[in-house]
């Protein structure tokens, strides 16, 4: 099992959230998330100090998934949200060692649904 979290600009998040369901990935967490990457902010002077004045808002997807979804997944994401420019967000697939659904008790490859892709 793999926890895929990817970074992507929020006006694409439709795009992303359509493409996922289209490979019949649906169970996905979404925060709002502000940060920095490879974008060139406005830097500013202010009083004798430079500063970048503001961070970059992205949303934030956090999917679990079996292996055989990593794949799907990561190209889905991709499809959704590249546009070609720089900001385009990230994507990481990292280990899982266990999981528990807690209203039923299942763990691991049980506890994240669907198993294999359609």
């Amino acid at each position: 099992m793999k926890l895929i979290t990817a970074v992507v600009r929020k006006e694409r998040l439709n795009d992303v959230l359509s493409a996922l369901f289209e490979a019949s990935i649906y169970g996905v967490t979404v925060t709002p998330v502000r940060g920095h990457g490879g974008e060139r902010e406005p830097v500013q002077t202010y009083r004798g100090l430079t500063v970048k004045m503001e961070l970059v808002e992205k949303v934030r997807l956090d999917i679990g998934v079996t292996e055989a979804f990593v794949d799907p997944a990561v190209d889905a994401i991709v499809r959704g949200a590249r546009t070609g420019e720089v900001g385009d967000g990230k994507i990481f697939v990292i280990p899982v060692d266990r999981v528990v659904r807690i209203r039923t008790g299942e763990t691991d490859a049980a506890a994240v649904t669907p198993l294999e892709p359609a």
